[in-house]
């Protein structure tokens, strides 16, 4: 495909947002650059750019290496680009970091349960 791809289409066909509006938001938020600028949602794309994307809490420094403006299964989606190796390390880190993160406060002890709150209601009786 040779004629140049906007930049929300582009990013909802490679499956990097679910939904045009979706992306078109993220765009106009800021957490897409295009050749490290700042771009608009009807901002043409071509091949070779280099797309910094935001999601959530992690970033994605892509190569696009295709243009599609229809959205197709995942495998044809990803091959429209090409994430750089640092950033996939790095992505790949603060997952494992934010995991590591989550167990550690899984063990949070809760409220008791209505067997134990009759067990306590007990126990307190026969004290008294």
């Amino acid at each position: 495909m040779d004629e140049p791809v906007r930049i929300d289409k582009w990013l909802w066909a490679a499956r990097l947002f679910k939904t045009r509006s979706v992306a078109r938001e993220a765009i106009s938020g800021g957490k897409v650059h295009l050749n490290s600028q700042r771009v608009k949602p009807g901002r043409a794309l071509n091949v070779g750019d280099q797309l910094s994307v935001q999601r959530g809490q992690d970033e994605y420094l892509l190569e696009v290496l295709d243009l599609s403006s229809r959205r197709g299964p995942a495998p044809v989606a990803q091959a429209l680009y090409q994430e750089s190796e640092e950033s996939r390390v790095k992505r790949e880190k603060l997952a494992e970091q934010r995991k590591m993160e989550r167990e550690e406060h899984a063990g949070r002890e809760r409220r008791p349960d209505k067997r134990q709150r009759r067990k306590l209601v007990r126990f307190k009786d026969n004290m008294e």
